[in-house]
Protein backbone atom coordinates (compact mmCIF):
# COMPACT_ATOMS: atom_id res chain seq x y z
CA UNK A 1 0.00 0.00 0.00
CA UNK A 2 1.35 3.26 -1.17
CA UNK A 3 0.77 6.93 -1.74
CA UNK A 4 -0.58 7.42 -5.47
CA UNK A 5 1.08 10.35 -6.58
CA UNK A 6 -1.01 13.62 -6.17
CA UNK A 7 -0.66 17.18 -7.01
CA UNK A 8 -3.36 19.10 -4.89
CA UNK A 9 -4.72 22.74 -3.88
CA UNK A 10 -4.36 23.57 0.11
CA UNK A 11 -6.91 26.15 1.86
CA UNK A 12 -4.02 28.41 0.87
CA UNK A 13 -4.58 28.38 -2.94
CA UNK A 14 -1.40 26.79 -3.37
CA UNK A 15 -0.57 23.30 -5.16
CA UNK A 16 1.52 20.22 -3.51
CA UNK A 17 2.63 17.43 -5.50
CA UNK A 18 3.96 14.00 -3.96
CA UNK A 19 6.86 12.97 -4.23
CA UNK A 20 8.95 15.60 -4.17
CA UNK A 21 12.52 13.46 -3.73
CA UNK A 22 12.28 14.49 0.33
CA UNK A 23 11.12 11.76 2.70
CA UNK A 24 6.88 12.49 3.58
CA UNK A 25 4.50 12.00 6.41
CA UNK A 26 1.05 11.85 4.54
CA UNK A 27 -1.98 11.33 6.35
CA UNK A 28 -5.72 11.18 5.38
CA UNK A 29 -8.50 12.62 7.32
CA UNK A 30 -11.86 13.46 7.54
CA UNK A 31 -13.77 16.17 9.34
CA UNK A 32 -16.28 13.74 10.98
CA UNK A 33 -14.27 11.06 12.21
CA UNK A 34 -13.87 11.35 16.31
CA UNK A 35 -10.50 9.49 15.77
CA UNK A 36 -9.52 11.60 13.07
CA UNK A 37 -10.39 14.69 14.92
CA UNK A 38 -8.21 12.90 17.98
CA UNK A 39 -5.26 12.74 16.50
CA UNK A 40 -5.37 16.16 15.06
CA UNK A 41 -3.07 17.88 17.74
CA UNK A 42 -0.53 14.48 17.22
CA UNK A 43 -0.25 16.15 13.52
CA UNK A 44 0.11 18.93 14.37
CA UNK A 45 3.35 18.21 16.67
CA UNK A 46 4.32 15.99 13.94
CA UNK A 47 4.20 18.53 11.67
CA UNK A 48 5.97 21.36 13.80
CA UNK A 49 8.95 18.64 14.28
CA UNK A 50 9.76 17.51 11.45
CA UNK A 51 7.97 19.36 8.53
CA UNK A 52 11.75 21.05 8.40
CA UNK A 53 13.66 17.70 7.38
CA UNK A 54 10.69 15.91 5.38
CA UNK A 55 7.25 16.81 3.56
CA UNK A 56 4.26 16.67 6.08
CA UNK A 57 1.00 16.44 3.99
CA UNK A 58 -2.74 16.46 5.90
CA UNK A 59 -5.24 15.61 3.15
CA UNK A 60 -8.65 16.04 3.86
CA UNK A 61 -11.34 14.32 2.01
CA UNK A 62 -14.05 18.00 1.81
CA UNK A 63 -13.15 20.71 1.17
CA UNK A 64 -16.04 22.51 3.78
CA UNK A 65 -14.76 19.43 6.62
CA UNK A 66 -11.19 20.83 6.04
CA UNK A 67 -12.26 24.42 6.76
CA UNK A 68 -14.03 23.10 9.43
CA UNK A 69 -11.15 21.23 11.43
CA UNK A 70 -8.56 24.22 10.42
CA UNK A 71 -11.11 26.86 12.12
CA UNK A 72 -11.40 24.60 15.14
CA UNK A 73 -7.76 22.91 15.71
CA UNK A 74 -5.61 25.41 14.31
CA UNK A 75 -2.94 23.40 13.13
CA UNK A 76 0.62 25.39 11.79
CA UNK A 77 -0.30 23.20 8.56
CA UNK A 78 -3.08 24.03 5.61
CA UNK A 79 -4.66 20.71 4.74
CA UNK A 80 -4.71 19.77 1.18
CA UNK A 81 -8.11 18.81 -0.91
CA UNK A 82 -9.24 15.84 -1.78
CA UNK A 83 -12.71 16.32 -2.35
CA UNK A 84 -13.13 14.76 -5.58
CA UNK A 85 -11.72 11.52 -3.57
CA UNK A 86 -9.43 10.47 -6.65
CA UNK A 87 -5.84 10.23 -4.27
CA UNK A 88 -7.89 8.43 -1.56
CA UNK A 89 -9.28 6.09 -4.31
CA UNK A 90 -6.16 5.46 -6.09
CA UNK A 91 -4.09 4.79 -2.87
CA UNK A 92 -7.05 2.64 -1.87
CA UNK A 93 -7.94 4.44 1.60
CA UNK A 94 -10.12 2.41 3.65
CA UNK A 95 -9.84 3.75 7.00
CA UNK A 96 -8.89 7.57 8.16
CA UNK A 97 -6.52 8.41 9.86
CA UNK A 98 -4.21 6.51 7.45
CA UNK A 99 -0.51 7.74 7.86
CA UNK A 100 2.39 6.83 5.84
CA UNK A 101 5.82 7.35 5.99
CA UNK A 102 7.78 7.30 2.72
CA UNK A 103 10.78 7.99 1.32
CA UNK A 104 12.15 10.28 -1.38
CA UNK A 105 10.23 8.03 -4.53
CA UNK A 106 7.34 8.06 -2.66
CA UNK A 107 7.68 4.40 -1.53
CA UNK A 108 6.16 3.01 1.81
CA UNK A 109 8.40 2.60 4.72
CA UNK A 110 5.55 2.45 7.29
CA UNK A 111 1.66 2.75 7.68
CA UNK A 112 -0.34 3.44 10.46
CA UNK A 113 -4.21 2.83 10.20
CA UNK A 114 -6.48 4.06 12.46
CA UNK A 115 -4.98 4.92 15.97
CA UNK A 116 -2.89 2.70 18.17
CA UNK A 117 -0.85 5.21 20.39
CA UNK A 118 2.22 3.24 20.85
CA UNK A 119 2.46 2.87 17.49
CA UNK A 120 2.72 6.16 16.51
CA UNK A 121 4.82 7.06 19.36
CA UNK A 122 7.51 5.08 17.77
CA UNK A 123 7.09 6.17 14.87
CA UNK A 124 7.58 9.68 16.31
CA UNK A 125 10.29 8.35 18.02
CA UNK A 126 12.51 6.76 15.07
CA UNK A 127 11.84 10.33 12.87
CA UNK A 128 13.23 12.28 15.98
CA UNK A 129 16.77 10.46 15.56
CA UNK A 130 17.11 11.58 11.96
CA UNK A 131 15.48 14.79 12.37
CA UNK A 132 17.11 16.38 15.87
CA UNK A 133 13.78 16.97 17.09
CA UNK A 134 11.34 15.53 19.28
CA UNK A 135 7.73 16.22 18.85
CA UNK A 136 6.42 17.87 22.48
CA UNK A 137 3.55 15.39 23.18
CA UNK A 138 1.76 13.83 26.64
CA UNK A 139 1.38 10.73 25.08
CA UNK A 140 0.04 9.17 28.21
CA UNK A 141 -2.56 11.90 27.91
CA UNK A 142 -3.73 10.08 24.66
CA UNK A 143 -6.27 6.93 24.29
CA UNK A 144 -4.48 3.74 24.08
CA UNK A 145 -6.55 2.43 20.77
CA UNK A 146 -9.12 4.56 18.55
CA UNK A 147 -10.37 2.26 15.00
CA UNK A 148 -10.61 5.21 13.17
CA UNK A 149 -13.94 5.47 10.21
CA UNK A 150 -14.36 4.55 7.05
CA UNK A 151 -13.15 6.78 4.16
CA UNK A 152 -15.44 8.23 1.87
CA UNK A 153 -13.80 7.07 -1.31
CA UNK A 154 -15.06 3.92 0.14
CA UNK A 155 -19.05 4.81 0.17
CA UNK A 156 -20.65 2.53 -2.23
CA UNK A 157 -22.57 5.03 -3.46
CA UNK A 158 -19.44 6.81 -4.34
CA UNK A 159 -16.73 4.39 -5.09
CA UNK A 160 -18.77 3.22 -8.28
CA UNK A 161 -18.13 6.22 -9.49
CA UNK A 162 -14.21 6.35 -8.71
CA UNK A 163 -13.71 3.28 -10.35
CA UNK A 164 -15.41 3.67 -13.32
CA UNK A 165 -13.52 6.97 -13.45
CA UNK A 166 -10.46 5.70 -12.12
CA UNK A 167 -10.84 2.61 -15.23
CA UNK A 168 -12.37 5.11 -17.65
CA UNK A 169 -15.19 3.75 -17.79
CA UNK A 170 -18.18 6.07 -19.50
CA UNK A 171 -20.46 4.27 -16.54
CA UNK A 172 -20.62 6.26 -13.87
CA UNK A 173 -24.57 6.12 -12.81
CA UNK A 174 -25.40 4.36 -9.53
CA UNK A 175 -25.40 0.56 -9.79
CA UNK A 176 -28.45 -0.95 -7.71
CA UNK A 177 -27.50 -4.74 -6.81
CA UNK A 178 -30.68 -6.91 -6.31
CA UNK A 179 -30.94 -9.92 -3.90
CA UNK A 180 -30.33 -13.20 -6.72
CA UNK A 181 -33.64 -14.54 -5.64
CA UNK A 182 -35.67 -11.48 -6.70
CA UNK A 183 -37.00 -10.49 -10.03
CA UNK A 184 -35.65 -7.60 -12.00
CA UNK A 185 -38.90 -7.07 -13.62
CA UNK A 186 -40.79 -7.15 -10.58
CA UNK A 187 -38.17 -4.81 -9.15
CA UNK A 188 -38.14 -2.21 -11.82
CA UNK A 189 -41.82 -1.91 -11.52
CA UNK A 190 -41.86 -1.77 -7.54
CA UNK A 191 -39.03 1.05 -7.78
CA UNK A 192 -41.17 3.07 -10.35
CA UNK A 193 -39.01 3.03 -13.04
CA UNK A 194 -41.79 1.63 -15.83
CA UNK A 195 -44.56 3.39 -17.53
CA UNK A 196 -46.44 0.14 -17.12
CA UNK A 197 -44.95 -2.10 -19.35
CA UNK A 198 -42.37 -4.71 -18.65
CA UNK A 199 -38.78 -3.19 -19.16
CA UNK A 200 -35.64 -4.66 -20.16
CA UNK A 201 -32.97 -5.01 -17.19
CA UNK A 202 -30.08 -2.04 -18.00
CA UNK A 203 -27.38 -4.20 -17.09
CA UNK A 204 -23.49 -2.58 -17.69
CA UNK A 205 -22.74 -4.72 -20.36
CA UNK A 206 -26.45 -3.39 -21.87
CA UNK A 207 -25.79 0.05 -21.64
CA UNK A 208 -22.56 -0.07 -22.50
CA UNK A 209 -23.54 -1.84 -26.14
CA UNK A 210 -26.43 1.20 -26.47
CA UNK A 211 -23.52 3.84 -25.81
CA UNK A 212 -21.71 2.31 -29.21
CA UNK A 213 -24.51 3.90 -31.06
CA UNK A 214 -23.22 7.51 -30.24
CA UNK A 215 -20.62 9.68 -31.06
CA UNK A 216 -21.07 12.11 -27.92
CA UNK A 217 -19.74 11.33 -24.34
CA UNK A 218 -21.33 9.58 -22.01
CA UNK A 219 -20.83 12.26 -19.78
CA UNK A 220 -22.17 15.05 -21.78
CA UNK A 221 -24.69 16.63 -20.57
CA UNK A 222 -27.81 16.79 -23.13
CA UNK A 223 -29.87 18.74 -21.01
CA UNK A 224 -31.77 19.87 -18.02
CA UNK A 225 -35.09 17.88 -17.98
CA UNK A 226 -38.44 19.68 -15.84
CA UNK A 227 -39.66 19.58 -13.69
CA UNK A 228 -36.99 17.76 -11.21
CA UNK A 229 -34.18 19.41 -13.31
CA UNK A 230 -32.64 16.09 -13.54
CA UNK A 231 -29.13 16.53 -15.55
CA UNK A 232 -29.94 14.23 -18.82
CA UNK A 233 -26.68 12.64 -19.98
CA UNK A 234 -25.88 10.95 -22.22
CA UNK A 235 -25.33 7.76 -20.07
CA UNK A 236 -28.96 8.51 -18.75
CA UNK A 237 -30.01 8.03 -22.34
CA UNK A 238 -28.77 4.98 -22.81
CA UNK A 239 -29.54 3.28 -19.35
CA UNK A 240 -33.63 4.62 -20.72
CA UNK A 241 -33.05 2.87 -24.20
CA UNK A 242 -32.01 -0.41 -23.05
CA UNK A 243 -35.23 -0.32 -20.97
CA UNK A 244 -37.44 0.34 -23.76
CA UNK A 245 -36.33 -1.99 -25.86
CA UNK A 246 -33.82 0.42 -27.97
CA UNK A 247 -31.17 -0.77 -30.49
CA UNK A 248 -28.07 1.35 -30.46
CA UNK A 249 -28.37 2.60 -33.75
CA UNK A 250 -31.37 4.80 -32.19
CA UNK A 251 -29.45 6.85 -29.84
CA UNK A 252 -28.40 9.83 -32.08
CA UNK A 253 -32.50 10.60 -32.79
CA UNK A 254 -32.87 10.00 -28.67
CA UNK A 255 -30.14 12.51 -28.12
CA UNK A 256 -31.62 14.71 -30.54
CA UNK A 257 -35.50 14.43 -28.99
CA UNK A 258 -34.38 14.83 -25.23
CA UNK A 259 -32.24 18.30 -26.48
CA UNK A 260 -35.54 19.30 -28.75
CA UNK A 261 -38.35 18.87 -26.22
CA UNK A 262 -35.95 20.54 -22.92
CA UNK A 263 -36.36 23.95 -24.88
CA UNK A 264 -38.53 26.96 -23.45
CA UNK A 265 -40.36 26.93 -26.84
CA UNK A 266 -41.65 22.89 -26.06
CA UNK A 267 -42.58 23.62 -22.41
CA UNK A 268 -42.46 19.73 -22.23
CA UNK A 269 -43.23 20.50 -18.19
CA UNK A 270 -46.60 22.27 -19.36
CA UNK A 271 -46.82 19.64 -21.67
CA UNK A 272 -46.98 16.58 -19.28
CA UNK A 273 -48.77 18.55 -16.32
CA UNK A 274 -52.30 19.92 -18.20
CA UNK A 275 -55.12 17.90 -17.07
CA UNK A 276 -56.11 18.10 -20.93
CA UNK A 277 -53.67 15.25 -21.65
CA UNK A 278 -50.91 15.94 -24.00
CA UNK A 279 -48.05 14.40 -25.21
CA UNK A 280 -45.08 14.38 -27.74
CA UNK A 281 -45.55 13.24 -30.83
CA UNK A 282 -42.18 12.67 -32.93
CA UNK A 283 -41.79 12.80 -36.51
CA UNK A 284 -38.81 11.81 -38.47
CA UNK A 285 -37.33 12.99 -41.27
CA UNK A 286 -34.03 12.44 -43.68
CA UNK A 287 -31.82 9.09 -44.49
CA UNK A 288 -31.84 8.03 -40.89
CA UNK A 289 -35.27 6.58 -41.35
CA UNK A 290 -33.74 4.38 -43.50
CA UNK A 291 -31.09 3.28 -41.99
CA UNK A 292 -32.62 2.36 -38.40
CA UNK A 293 -35.77 1.08 -40.06
CA UNK A 294 -38.51 2.81 -39.25
CA UNK A 295 -41.60 2.23 -40.19
CA UNK A 296 -43.20 5.37 -43.10
CA UNK A 297 -45.66 3.10 -44.87
CA UNK A 298 -48.56 0.33 -43.82
CA UNK A 299 -49.37 0.99 -40.15
CA UNK A 300 -46.97 3.61 -39.86
CA UNK A 301 -48.43 5.34 -36.67
CA UNK A 302 -49.17 1.87 -35.37
CA UNK A 303 -47.53 -0.89 -33.48
CA UNK A 304 -45.44 -3.53 -34.86
CA UNK A 305 -42.04 -1.66 -35.95
CA UNK A 306 -38.61 -1.65 -33.68
CA UNK A 307 -37.79 1.67 -34.46
CA UNK A 308 -40.96 3.65 -33.41
CA UNK A 309 -42.52 2.07 -30.98
CA UNK A 310 -39.01 2.10 -28.44
CA UNK A 311 -37.70 5.67 -29.73
CA UNK A 312 -40.41 7.22 -28.72
CA UNK A 313 -40.86 4.56 -25.12
CA UNK A 314 -37.43 5.64 -24.38
CA UNK A 315 -38.24 9.58 -24.66
CA UNK A 316 -41.53 8.97 -22.28
CA UNK A 317 -39.31 6.94 -19.95
CA UNK A 318 -36.47 9.41 -19.76
CA UNK A 319 -40.03 12.09 -19.17
CA UNK A 320 -40.57 10.25 -16.69
CA UNK A 321 -37.53 9.09 -14.47
CA UNK A 322 -35.41 12.12 -15.29
CA UNK A 323 -37.65 14.89 -15.17
CA UNK A 324 -40.18 12.77 -12.97
CA UNK A 325 -43.33 13.55 -14.55
CA UNK A 326 -45.41 10.66 -12.83
CA UNK A 327 -49.46 10.44 -12.96
CA UNK A 328 -50.58 11.57 -9.48
CA UNK A 329 -46.96 13.30 -9.11
CA UNK A 330 -46.26 16.62 -11.79
CA UNK A 331 -48.66 14.57 -14.02
CA UNK A 332 -51.97 15.52 -13.76
CA UNK A 333 -53.63 14.40 -16.86
CA UNK A 334 -57.82 13.75 -15.89
CA UNK A 335 -57.91 11.11 -18.01
CA UNK A 336 -54.53 10.20 -19.72
CA UNK A 337 -53.54 9.48 -23.45
CA UNK A 338 -52.15 6.15 -24.83
CA UNK A 339 -49.80 8.33 -27.07
CA UNK A 340 -48.36 9.00 -23.49
CA UNK A 341 -46.63 4.88 -23.89
CA UNK A 342 -44.76 6.14 -27.21
CA UNK A 343 -45.60 7.72 -30.41
CA UNK A 344 -42.55 8.74 -33.23
CA UNK A 345 -43.17 7.53 -36.71
CA UNK A 346 -41.39 8.57 -39.70
CA UNK A 347 -42.66 10.88 -42.85
CA UNK A 348 -42.87 8.88 -46.05
CA UNK A 349 -41.45 11.63 -48.09
CA UNK A 350 -40.87 10.10 -51.41
CA UNK A 351 -44.33 10.14 -51.34
CA UNK A 352 -45.04 13.76 -50.60
CA UNK A 353 -45.26 15.45 -53.66
CA UNK A 354 -45.09 18.93 -51.97
CA UNK A 355 -41.41 18.63 -49.73
CA UNK A 356 -41.17 16.93 -46.70
CA UNK A 357 -41.60 18.22 -43.80
CA UNK A 358 -38.58 19.22 -42.59
CA UNK A 359 -37.51 20.75 -45.89
CA UNK A 360 -40.34 23.26 -45.26
CA UNK A 361 -39.16 24.20 -42.17
CA UNK A 362 -35.66 25.00 -43.93
CA UNK A 363 -33.56 22.21 -43.46
CA UNK A 364 -32.01 20.53 -46.09
CA UNK A 365 -33.75 17.22 -47.85
CA UNK A 366 -30.38 15.22 -46.83
CA UNK A 367 -30.40 16.08 -43.56
CA UNK A 368 -31.72 13.95 -40.83
CA UNK A 369 -34.00 15.79 -38.48
CA UNK A 370 -36.31 15.54 -35.64
CA UNK A 371 -39.78 17.45 -34.94
CA UNK A 372 -41.69 17.61 -31.75
CA UNK A 373 -45.48 18.46 -31.65
CA UNK A 374 -47.66 18.61 -28.72
CA UNK A 375 -50.92 16.74 -29.70
CA UNK A 376 -54.11 15.39 -26.94
CA UNK A 377 -55.49 12.74 -29.04
CA UNK A 378 -55.13 10.80 -32.02
CA UNK A 379 -54.86 9.68 -34.76
CA UNK A 380 -58.61 10.47 -35.38
CA UNK A 381 -59.46 9.39 -38.62
CA UNK A 382 -60.69 11.15 -41.49
CA UNK A 383 -62.42 8.57 -43.58
CA UNK A 384 -63.44 9.65 -47.22
CA UNK A 385 -63.57 7.09 -49.80
CA UNK A 386 -65.58 8.74 -52.06
CA UNK A 387 -64.10 12.19 -53.18
CA UNK A 388 -63.17 12.67 -56.48
CA UNK A 389 -61.93 16.65 -56.22
CA UNK A 390 -59.29 17.87 -54.34
CA UNK A 391 -61.46 20.47 -53.38
CA UNK A 392 -63.89 17.75 -51.73
CA UNK A 393 -61.78 15.75 -50.58
CA UNK A 394 -59.78 18.75 -48.11
CA UNK A 395 -62.81 19.89 -47.09
CA UNK A 396 -63.84 16.69 -46.01
CA UNK A 397 -60.38 16.66 -44.07
CA UNK A 398 -61.13 20.26 -42.80
CA UNK A 399 -65.15 19.24 -40.97
CA UNK A 400 -63.11 16.37 -39.56
CA UNK A 401 -60.41 18.90 -37.78
CA UNK A 402 -63.26 21.35 -36.99
CA UNK A 403 -64.03 18.41 -34.16
CA UNK A 404 -60.57 19.07 -32.10
CA UNK A 405 -61.38 20.44 -28.80
CA UNK A 406 -64.96 21.03 -29.85
CA UNK A 407 -66.88 22.03 -33.11
CA UNK A 408 -66.75 25.86 -31.63
CA UNK A 409 -63.62 25.84 -30.17
CA UNK A 410 -61.75 27.91 -32.94
CA UNK A 411 -58.56 29.31 -32.79
CA UNK A 412 -57.59 27.47 -29.66
CA UNK A 413 -55.62 24.67 -31.06
CA UNK A 414 -53.26 23.90 -34.05
CA UNK A 415 -52.78 19.98 -35.27
CA UNK A 416 -51.10 17.44 -37.45
CA UNK A 417 -52.76 16.57 -40.79
CA UNK A 418 -51.45 12.66 -41.43
CA UNK A 419 -52.16 12.05 -45.60
CA UNK A 420 -52.16 9.08 -46.51
CA UNK A 421 -50.77 8.34 -50.46
CA UNK A 422 -54.44 7.96 -52.20
CA UNK A 423 -55.26 11.39 -50.30
CA UNK A 424 -52.33 12.39 -51.90
CA UNK A 425 -53.03 11.03 -55.20
CA UNK A 426 -56.75 12.90 -55.01
CA UNK A 427 -55.16 15.88 -54.03
CA UNK A 428 -52.44 16.07 -56.56
CA UNK A 429 -54.99 15.30 -59.21
CA UNK A 430 -56.19 18.81 -59.13
CA UNK A 431 -52.75 20.45 -58.36
CA UNK A 432 -53.09 21.19 -54.69
CA UNK A 433 -50.57 21.98 -52.80
CA UNK A 434 -49.83 22.29 -49.07
CA UNK A 435 -51.26 26.00 -49.17
CA UNK A 436 -54.68 25.43 -51.38
CA UNK A 437 -55.05 22.14 -48.65
CA UNK A 438 -54.73 24.63 -45.44
CA UNK A 439 -56.86 27.25 -47.62
CA UNK A 440 -59.50 24.97 -48.26
CA UNK A 441 -59.53 23.43 -44.29
CA UNK A 442 -59.60 27.23 -43.67
CA UNK A 443 -62.38 28.12 -45.85
CA UNK A 444 -64.70 25.07 -45.09
CA UNK A 445 -64.41 25.71 -41.30
CA UNK A 446 -64.75 29.11 -41.06
CA UNK A 447 -68.00 30.25 -38.99
CA UNK A 448 -70.12 33.45 -38.15
CA UNK A 449 -68.75 34.65 -34.55
CA UNK A 450 -72.77 34.06 -33.75
CA UNK A 451 -72.45 30.13 -34.26
CA UNK A 452 -70.12 29.78 -32.28
CA UNK A 453 -71.33 31.32 -29.00
CA UNK A 454 -72.54 28.97 -26.61
CA UNK A 455 -76.26 28.03 -26.31
CA UNK A 456 -78.99 25.30 -25.37
CA UNK A 457 -76.87 22.31 -27.64
CA UNK A 458 -73.28 23.41 -26.20
CA UNK A 459 -73.03 25.42 -23.12
CA UNK A 460 -68.95 25.96 -24.74
CA UNK A 461 -67.71 28.00 -27.79
CA UNK A 462 -66.75 31.69 -28.40
CA UNK A 463 -66.91 33.83 -24.72
CA UNK A 464 -70.25 35.13 -24.21
CA UNK A 465 -68.54 37.67 -22.29
CA UNK A 466 -66.62 38.97 -25.49
CA UNK A 467 -69.22 38.53 -27.44
CA UNK A 468 -71.63 40.54 -25.56
CA UNK A 469 -69.78 43.84 -26.53
CA UNK A 470 -69.86 43.23 -29.82
CA UNK A 471 -71.63 44.48 -32.69
CA UNK A 472 -74.29 42.72 -35.37
CA UNK A 473 -71.38 42.56 -38.08
CA UNK A 474 -68.66 41.86 -36.15
CA UNK A 475 -70.63 38.90 -34.48
CA UNK A 476 -70.91 37.86 -38.42
CA UNK A 477 -67.24 38.12 -38.92
CA UNK A 478 -66.55 34.61 -39.84
CA UNK A 479 -63.93 32.55 -37.95
CA UNK A 480 -61.80 29.54 -39.14
CA UNK A 481 -61.13 26.66 -37.28
CA UNK A 482 -56.74 27.51 -36.79
CA UNK A 483 -56.05 30.94 -36.25
CA UNK A 484 -53.38 30.73 -38.30
CA UNK A 485 -52.80 28.40 -41.81
CA UNK A 486 -49.66 27.81 -40.17
CA UNK A 487 -51.23 25.97 -37.29
CA UNK A 488 -51.82 22.88 -39.54
CA UNK A 489 -49.00 21.35 -40.25
CA UNK A 490 -48.86 18.23 -42.77
CA UNK A 491 -47.35 15.22 -43.24
CA UNK A 492 -47.24 11.86 -45.27
CA UNK A 493 -47.05 8.25 -44.09
CA UNK A 494 -49.03 5.33 -44.63
CA UNK A 495 -49.67 2.57 -47.12
CA UNK A 496 -50.79 2.54 -50.41
CA UNK A 497 -54.05 1.15 -50.15
CA UNK A 498 -56.78 2.89 -48.40
CA UNK A 499 -58.29 6.19 -47.95
CA UNK A 500 -58.11 6.64 -44.44
CA UNK A 501 -55.69 9.79 -42.95
CA UNK A 502 -55.28 10.88 -39.93
CA UNK A 503 -55.40 13.30 -38.24
CA UNK A 504 -54.07 14.47 -34.81
CA UNK A 505 -55.62 17.26 -32.34
CA UNK A 506 -53.29 19.37 -30.53
CA UNK A 507 -52.95 21.65 -27.38
CA UNK A 508 -52.61 25.38 -26.34
CA UNK A 509 -50.37 26.72 -28.60
CA UNK A 510 -47.83 29.47 -28.65
CA UNK A 511 -45.90 31.03 -25.76
CA UNK A 512 -49.16 29.89 -23.23
CA UNK A 513 -48.50 26.62 -24.33
CA UNK A 514 -46.30 24.83 -26.18
CA UNK A 515 -44.53 25.12 -29.68
CA UNK A 516 -43.38 22.64 -32.51
CA UNK A 517 -39.84 22.19 -32.58
CA UNK A 518 -37.76 20.62 -35.02
CA UNK A 519 -33.70 20.15 -34.52
CA UNK A 520 -30.96 18.54 -36.68
CA UNK A 521 -29.19 15.15 -35.38
CA UNK A 522 -25.95 16.49 -35.89
CA UNK A 523 -24.09 13.66 -34.38
CA UNK A 524 -24.47 11.32 -37.89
Amino acid sequence: MMVAPFSLPNSRGENVSFPSQRQSLVCFVKEDCPTCREVMPVLAALYSSFSGSMDVHIIGQTEEGNGVLEEEFQPPFALLNDATLKVSFATDIDTVPTLFWSDEQGQPKQTLIGFVRDEWQALAAELAQTAGAQPELQWDSLPEWRPGCGSLSVDPLIAERLRAESENSPLRARRIDIGSADDEVEFMFDQGFSDGLPLVPPTPERVMRMLAGTRRDAQEVLAVMPPNMGEVTVEKVAINAVMAGCKPEYMPVINTVVQAICTDEYNIHGVMATTMGASPVIVVNGPIREQIGMNMKLGALGQGNRANATIGRAVRLLIRNMGGAKPGGTERSTLGNPMKFTMCFAEWEERNPWGPLHVERGFQAQDSVVTIFTMTSGPALIVDQDSRTAAGLAGTMGLCLEAAFNPKAHYGTDCLLVVVPEHVDTLLGDGYTKADLRRRIQEVTARPIRELLPDDVSGTGFPARVAAGMKDEDLDRKLPKFKSEEDIHIVVAGSEAGKFSGAFHGWATGEIGSISVSRKIDEL
